[in-house]
């Protein structure tokens, strides 16, 4: 760039380095979408043909950035783990949330003409992701993090489920279902489902109790060689196998601590 009188207005810019060596996650989540929701006339309690688009959207980021680790999304949100020794743009974090929200945003909008060519995007209600990014110091905050996703994503789906069982089965109007289930534990709820209207909440598919995981997945990960050896040249060789490694689905449990301990790398 050739200088001028006028560039010290970039004395003004500001970043903000995330701190190195720590893990970083971060997360999209869909601007307006009940708005959006309402416009595009999604199904309730879940629109399958929707959660593939953002699903697909999210594994597409997996694909095009080998520094995301992990992902973990339900509903309008998709939370990313980069990691730990990621230097993707430098650690900075504008950057980085500024680039998740528009690619996802972007990727979003390509896989909806797949998923839902009968409903073509308006430029009255596009799909837009804002993004922040979270440090995290150690491995226990960030299952914890993932933890507490997982468990948000049951609470809203078996309250969303019964509201609109109530609603679109039981033929209560909006405010009568919010009134039906001000005070209800998820016992109630369950029983309300089972006794009302027949329905297991076992039995309802895991993406929409547990919603979904994108791993860099193998099964001969080789960290006994680096916990025997801990160098560098070892931890590089470990990390380029993980770039390489196959990204798979799951609808599973990352709450216990086993999901954890079967896939090491995800913390290291």
């Amino acid at each position: 760039m050739a200088n001028s009188r006028y560039e010290y207005v970039r004395s003004f810019e500001r970043e903000n380095i995330l701190l190195p060596q720590s893990h970083i996650v971060i997360r999209v989540d869909g601007r307006g979408f009940h708005k959006f929701s309402d416009h595009y006339d999604f199904e309730k309690p879940n629109d399958e043909k929707a959660l593939q688009v953002i699903n697909e959207a999210a594994k597409q980021m997996m694909v095009t950035m080998p520094d995301i680790i992990m992902a973990y999304g339900d509903s309008d949100e998709y939370s990313f783990l980069l990691r730990k020794d990621c230097d993707l743009f430098e650690r900075r974090e504008f950057k980085l949330i500024t680039t998740f929200a528009s690619a996802f945003s972007a990727y979003y909008q390509h896989f909806w003409t797949k998923w839902i060519p009968g409903k073509p995007l308006d430029l009255e209600r596009l799909p837009m992701f804002d993004a922040r990014a979270v440090v995290y110091p150690n491995a226990e905050n960030v299952m914890d993090y993932f933890r507490w996703r997982q468990v948000d994503c049951h609470i809203n789906n078996l309250y969303n489920t019964t509201f609109w069982s109530l609603v679109l089965k039981g033929g209560m109007t909006t405010n009568e279902a919010e009134n039906r289930l001000i005070g209800t534990l998820s016992a109630d709820k369950n029983e309300i489902l089972f006794k009302d209207f027949g329905i297991n909440y076992n039995n309802i598919h895991d993406m929409y109790k547990k919603g979904t995981i994108y791993i860099r997945e193998y099964t001969d990960f080789p960290l006994s060689k680096y916990l025997e050896d801990p160098t560098e040249a070892h931890l590089k060789r470990l990390m380029k196998r993980v770039k390489k490694s196959t990204i798979e689905q799951y609808h599973c449990d990352i709450i216990k601590d086993s999901f954890w301990t079967q896939r090491p790398y995800l913390l290291l």
